[in-house]
């Protein structure tokens, strides 16, 4: 195996933001590593597994069919007294990823653009030099090695080590932090298959939900996300108790099981050091609302792979110069993804008998809006019901 002592960039962490980052910055001529410590790049899969078609051509690729696993073409969303809000996603459908197969085949992109990858790659310290952030030592299948590099994308997860070795502070507030699980359960019996099934409650889903997201041929992804703060029971129990109470769901059976931490807010002010930047859940960058981190990750991305593209036209490599990621990135991404975190502050402070009444009200465009930043009608409506001490 071929591996050079210096490349340009390398990229620790080849999730979904990884990918998109080194392909990017190979494609600009740059070397890039793309190193990631999983034996299989891609699993084990920590997602619902869902990615909308605005996504996907705001981002400027095309996914392949055969790593599609269902097409959507809308949702229902279930208040905890079972009324039903249907969003229609006209204009901006669907997919329910093999997730597996579409991060393979992002890490096979950026390999085809240039890139180095290289899997069961463990990234365990950064190199430095005079404060800078000058490589990364790793071990490829149990050997060490030490590779130097001008940039390092810390695209590691959350709580990322890598940034932290760096000196970057990361850290995300336990109360920010939900607890996920998820089964793929196959021969269950689904009322559409290309609808998924968000339900919400405080019963079923503390400061979050459950979701049946359908891979076709009555298969689906079954999952609960709920606060990381909640002490009294776990995701896997809720989760549990939800599938026995459905006969849709209880005769089916688990082929897959998954579960990992999902930020939900916490958004960093700086994800840069000298030498360094982080993208994707490692800089928390997830929608706090519902928790969807492929788009975010992958947007990310595509702003920094700007950002260091200019730095290598500067030959500046320093946190002043890296700086224009953190204030693309907020400009783009992040104020709008601020927005979202306080619309998810207000309705966690929700009870019950409260989310019964936004059902009765919001219709599924209003919640495709407020998913996506606009939270002024969730104010109006609850200003309406005489709950303004929500929405100081």
């Amino acid at each position: 195996m071929e591996l050079k002592k210096e490349y340009d960039v390398i990229v620790v962490g080849a999730g979904p933001g990884g990918c998109h980052c080194a392909k990017l910055l190979a494609e600009k001529g740059l070397t890039v590593l793309l190193i990631d410590r999983a034996q299989e790049i891609g699993v084990p899969k920590e997602t619902g597994e869902g990615l909308s078609k605005r996504a996907e051509r705001n981002l400027g690729i095309k996914i392949p069919d055969y790593c599609i696993a269902q097409f959507i073409d809308g949702a229902w969303i279930y208040a905890p007294n079972g009324k039903r809000v249907e969003i229609c996603y006209e204009g901006s459908e669907g997919y329910i990823l093999e997730m597996k197969r579409f991060v393979k085949w992002l890490a096979c992109e950026a390999s085809l653009a240039g890139a180095k990858v290289m899997a069961r790659s463990f990234a365990y310290d950064v190199v430095k030099d005079n404060d800078f952030v000058s490589g990364v030592r790793f071990r490829f299948m149990g050997n060490p090695y030490e590779v130097r590099s001008k940039v390092v994308v810390a695209a590691d997860g959350v709580e990322s080590l890598i940034a932290k070795r760096a000196g970057l502070d990361t850290s995300c507030s336990p109360v920010l932090v939900d607890s996920g699980f998820q089964y793929e359960m196959c021969n269950v019996e689904l009322e559409d298959e290309h609808k998924i099934e968000i339900f919400v409650g405080n019963e079923i889903a503390p400061r979050g939900y459950v979701w049946i997201f359908p891979k076709g041929r009555k298969t689906a992804n079954v999952g609960i996300g709920i606060s990381g703060a909640n002490n009294v029971t776990t995701a896997k129990e809720l989760l549990d108790r939800f599938i026995l109470q459905r006969e849709n769901l209880r005769k089916g059976s688990i082929v897959e099981v998954n579960g990992g931490c999902i930020p939900v807010g916490g958004f960093l002010k700086n994800m840069v050091t000298n030498g360094l930047v982080t993208i994707g859940d490692a800089a928390h960058q997830v929608n706090p609302l519902h928790g969807g981190g492929i788009a975010e990750a992958m947007y990310a991305a595509s702003i920094a792979a700007r950002a260091i593209e200019k730095c290598f036209e500067k030959n500046d490599f320093s946190a002043g110069a890296l700086q224009e990621y953190n204030a693309m990135w907020w400009k783009e991404r992040g104020e709008k993804l601020k927005m979202v975190e306080k619309g998810r502050e207000l309705v966690e402070k929700l009870n019950d008998e409260q989310l019964n009444q936004l059902a009765e009200v919001l219709q599924g465009e209003d919640i495709e809006k407020i998913v996506h930043g606009d939270i002024a009608k969730l104010i109006k409506v609850l200003v309406k019901f005489g709950i303004k001490q929500l929405v100081k």
